[in-house]
């Protein structure tokens, strides 16, 4: 590759590509080793959105009414030492209740600003380019960057913290994208909220479906109902006018997330012991370099005491052999344990999380592995895992996160009064036959038939590499710098995100961070592993390769 046009500065910097949170946490923990070190450093950001830190799922400019599914009283995201910043908790300005479930806008106005605070401190210089990156190339002097038609660099380190790129669509979205261009129905994406909301002012009086019923979903009925006019008071849902006549969400199963326990005294019930939290990391750490099986018996000998322990203590009728199985046919299918239906797992849930009726195995074993996310990570992460192992212990943390990852309980109070109301229905909740109109969509379940002139996306892709439409990535790849973990998994990467490419070596100073490393990591789209050990990990590397 020829220089002209590069850019002529020194090699002794690096390059961040997408930098929302998991870009501030890769930064901070450099910015904090290299203020031990003494090593002057310069970086570049490469991201054309403009609220650094925060990033578009956080944008501070965000509908009020999306909340994280933390409560305050679980946000461990303190900044390092280094920096001037408060914790979270102290940031706000009115005292939080710790049970509080805050605003997704309130977490990214706070971000943006520790990065601001970074930025200022000046470890390193950071400058912003407010653009994306198309190509990424190396010669004998680094890495270069193709970024608005301009070859930049060159850069002795690339960290891509990209987030979720552009996907694919599936072959059922697919379909419906090209519907919705030749009918008169409207397909609709569920963020940026504030760009649906602003959609649903013209959507008043219409039925309205919702793909995906997960915790999307309840961001969606909050920007269809109360942010535009409605209102909850005392359990009921009171209509403005403004709001559809009828909302529809629908999924493969139909059935809700569970809520978290509503009050830190009701969430402690599930709390492990430190033995049992010690048991569960030796666990996890053997069973990430072991075949699937083993790594089953493993992670079962570590959860089964634990949860059948807080089961009796919450007055449940399970032993220990009802517990394990539970998890044998979680493993091999799950959810299929759970045959209720979408209002009494709805129901039912609200109950758990109130405290007002004893825990299920399942509603306990989520809980459990909620609290031994970090330990999980630990374990799993730095290890090179056999690609079969990943998959079961990969598959067994998403099927848990219909409790792990569930809203507040105040959303699933939400869901009920809608329902009461007549706003939402749950009738073709659970894999509904749908046909194609030049209305829209036309839902059928049993003998309940509907049509929807609106239908929203809410389905999260997965991190298929072969999915995904980067140039950059799709660059990477052609070159053999980048594969995929394992067939419909993301990047195989080593312990520091270094990529690994088709000859089985890493490309010194390529690194990936994030989601789109699924299979090499597990749990990766957690707030908290965004500022956890892989991004100490990746510090650690580029101190030690830059010397």
């Amino acid at each position: 590759m020829g220089k002209a046009g590069m850019d002529d500065k020194p090699a002794k910097r690096i390059a961040v590509v997408g930098c929302g949170p998991r870009g501030l946490g890769a930064l901070e923990a450099l910015a904090a080793r290299l203020s031990r070190e003494g090593s002057p450093m310069s970086v570049d950001v490469y991201d054309p959105f403009r609220m650094l830190g925060a990033g578009p799922n956080f944008d501070p400019n965000e509908s009020e009414v999306c909340r994280l599914n933390i409560p305050i009283r679980d946000i461990e995201i303190d900044p390092p030492g280094l920096t001037r910043c408060p914790p979270f908790v102290e940031w706000l300005s009115d005292a939080p209740d710790p049970d509080d479930f805050p605003q997704r806008a309130e977490l990214g106005r706070y971000l943006e600003m520790r990065y601001a605070d970074l930025a200022e401190l000046g470890v390193f210089a950071i400058t912003h380019q407010i653009m994306s990156v198309e190509r990424a190339r190396r010669d004998e002097n680094g890495w270069w960057l193709l970024a608005a038609r301009k070859w930049r660099g060159p850069y002795a380190e690339v960290l891509l913290t990209l987030g979720q790129p552009e996907t694919a669509p599936d072959d059922q979205l697919a379909e419906w994208r090209r519907h919705a261009e030749t009918s008169s129905g409207t397909l609709a994406q569920a963020y940026p909220a504030k760009q649906l909301q602003a959609q649903g002012a013209d959507w008043a009086g219409k039925t309205i479906a919702i793909r995906g019923f997960a915790l999307s979903a309840f961001d969606i009925l909050r920007v269809l109902t109360t942010a535009q006019g409605g209102s909850f008071d005392s359990g009921r849902y009171y209509r403005s006018g403004r709001e559809p006549e009828r909302i529809l969400p629908f999924s493969f199963d139909g059935r809700p997330p569970f809520p978290k326990p509503e009050t830190e005294a009701l969430d402690a019930r599930f709390e492990p012991t430190a033995q049992e939290t010690e048991t569960f990391a030796e666990a996890i750490a053997q069973a990430a370099a072991a075949t699937s099986q083993q790594a089953r018996d493993l992670v079962d000998a570590a959860l089964t005491p634990a949860v059948a322990r807080i089961l009796r203590h919450c007055g449940a009728d399970a032993g220990a052999q009802a517990v394990a199985d539970w998890l044998g046919t979680e493993w091999e299918d799950p959810g299929s344990q759970e045959v209720s239906g979408s209002r009494e797992t709805l129901d039912d849930g609200i109950a758990m999380a109130e405290g007002a009726r004893a825990p299920s195995i399942g509603f306990a074993v989520g809980q459990v592995w909620r609290k031994w996310q970090n330990e999980f990570r630990s374990g799993f992460n730095p290890t090179d895992t056999p690609p079969e192992t990943a998959q079961t212990l990969i598959g067994f943390d998403e099927g848990l996160k219909r409790y792990s990852y569930g809203p507040p309980v105040a959303s699933s109070r939400e869901l009920q009064a809608l329902i009461e109301a007549g706003v939402v229905s749950l009738a073709f909740s659970a894999d509904p036959e749908i046909a194609l109109t030049s209305a829209g969509w036309t839902l059928k379940k049993s003998d309940n038939t509907a049509e929807a002139s609106v239908m929203i996306d809410s389905v999260l892709p997965n991190p298929d590499l072969e999915a995904v439409r980067s140039p950059l990535l799709s660059g990477l790849q052609e070159d053999g710098l980048l594969t995929p973990f394992a067939n419909g998994y993301g990047a195989h990467t080593d312990a520091d995100g270094s990529l690994i490419g088709k000859n089985g070596q890493s490309a010194p100073g390529l690194c990936l961070l994030g989601r789109l490393a699924l299979g090499s990591v597990a749990a990766a789209d957690s707030l908290h592993d965004c500022f956890g050990a892989a991004s100490n990990r990746w510090a650690e590397g580029v101190v030690d390769r830059l010397g």
